[in-house]
Protein backbone atom coordinates (compact mmCIF):
# COMPACT_ATOMS: atom_id res chain seq x y z
CA UNK A 1 0.00 0.00 0.00
CA UNK A 2 1.30 3.29 -0.81
CA UNK A 3 1.16 6.59 1.00
CA UNK A 4 -1.79 7.88 -1.10
CA UNK A 5 -3.57 4.38 -0.30
CA UNK A 6 -2.81 4.55 3.78
CA UNK A 7 -3.87 8.15 3.75
CA UNK A 8 -7.47 7.28 2.26
CA UNK A 9 -7.81 4.65 4.23
CA UNK A 10 -7.05 5.34 7.44
CA UNK A 11 -9.54 8.43 6.69
CA UNK A 12 -12.43 6.21 5.79
CA UNK A 13 -11.99 4.41 9.06
CA UNK A 14 -11.62 7.29 11.20
CA UNK A 15 -15.34 8.61 9.47
CA UNK A 16 -16.54 5.30 9.83
CA UNK A 17 -15.54 5.72 13.83
CA UNK A 18 -17.09 9.28 13.83
CA UNK A 19 -20.44 7.54 12.39
CA UNK A 20 -20.51 5.03 14.86
CA UNK A 21 -19.76 7.90 18.12
CA UNK A 22 -23.33 9.17 16.45
CA UNK A 23 -24.96 6.30 16.15
CA UNK A 24 -24.29 5.49 19.16
CA UNK A 25 -25.44 8.87 20.51
CA UNK A 26 -28.73 8.24 19.14
CA UNK A 27 -29.39 4.69 20.01
CA UNK A 28 -28.24 5.23 23.86
CA UNK A 29 -29.51 8.57 24.28
CA UNK A 30 -33.33 8.98 25.27
CA UNK A 31 -33.14 13.13 25.60
CA UNK A 32 -31.18 15.66 24.25
CA UNK A 33 -28.50 15.81 26.84
CA UNK A 34 -25.48 14.20 25.89
CA UNK A 35 -23.42 12.13 28.76
CA UNK A 36 -19.86 13.39 29.44
CA UNK A 37 -18.24 10.31 27.64
CA UNK A 38 -20.59 10.46 24.53
CA UNK A 39 -19.76 14.04 24.15
CA UNK A 40 -16.68 13.37 25.00
CA UNK A 41 -15.57 10.60 21.96
CA UNK A 42 -17.44 12.43 19.56
CA UNK A 43 -15.12 15.13 20.08
CA UNK A 44 -12.60 12.71 19.61
CA UNK A 45 -13.86 11.11 16.89
CA UNK A 46 -14.32 14.90 14.95
CA UNK A 47 -11.22 16.05 15.67
CA UNK A 48 -9.64 12.82 14.35
CA UNK A 49 -11.04 12.91 11.14
CA UNK A 50 -10.74 16.96 11.15
CA UNK A 51 -6.81 15.89 11.08
CA UNK A 52 -7.24 13.72 8.38
CA UNK A 53 -8.99 16.45 6.23
CA UNK A 54 -5.84 18.36 7.10
CA UNK A 55 -4.01 15.56 6.06
CA UNK A 56 -5.97 15.33 2.83
CA UNK A 57 -4.93 18.75 1.87
CA UNK A 58 -1.10 19.15 3.15
CA UNK A 59 -0.88 16.11 0.51
CA UNK A 60 -2.77 17.81 -2.20
CA UNK A 61 -5.72 15.51 -2.73
CA UNK A 62 -8.19 18.57 -1.68
CA UNK A 63 -8.27 22.05 -1.77
CA UNK A 64 -8.98 24.63 0.87
CA UNK A 65 -10.99 27.13 -0.99
CA UNK A 66 -12.77 24.04 -3.22
CA UNK A 67 -13.95 22.98 0.42
CA UNK A 68 -15.57 26.32 1.43
CA UNK A 69 -17.48 26.57 -1.42
CA UNK A 70 -18.86 23.14 -0.81
CA UNK A 71 -19.63 24.03 2.57
CA UNK A 72 -21.87 27.09 1.67
CA UNK A 73 -23.68 25.04 -0.97
CA UNK A 74 -24.24 22.41 1.53
CA UNK A 75 -25.55 24.96 3.88
CA UNK A 76 -27.34 26.29 1.60
CA UNK A 77 -29.18 22.71 0.72
CA UNK A 78 -30.00 22.10 4.53
CA UNK A 79 -31.75 25.76 4.95
CA UNK A 80 -33.80 24.17 2.17
CA UNK A 81 -34.36 20.29 2.94
CA UNK A 82 -33.89 20.13 7.03
CA UNK A 83 -35.18 21.78 9.93
CA UNK A 84 -31.15 22.49 11.03
CA UNK A 85 -32.06 25.79 10.38
CA UNK A 86 -35.41 26.56 11.43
Amino acid sequence: MNKQQELLVITMEECAELGQACSKIIRFNEDDVLDVDDACNLQNEVGDVLCMIELLKERGLIEEDKIQDRILEKRHKLTRWSNLFK
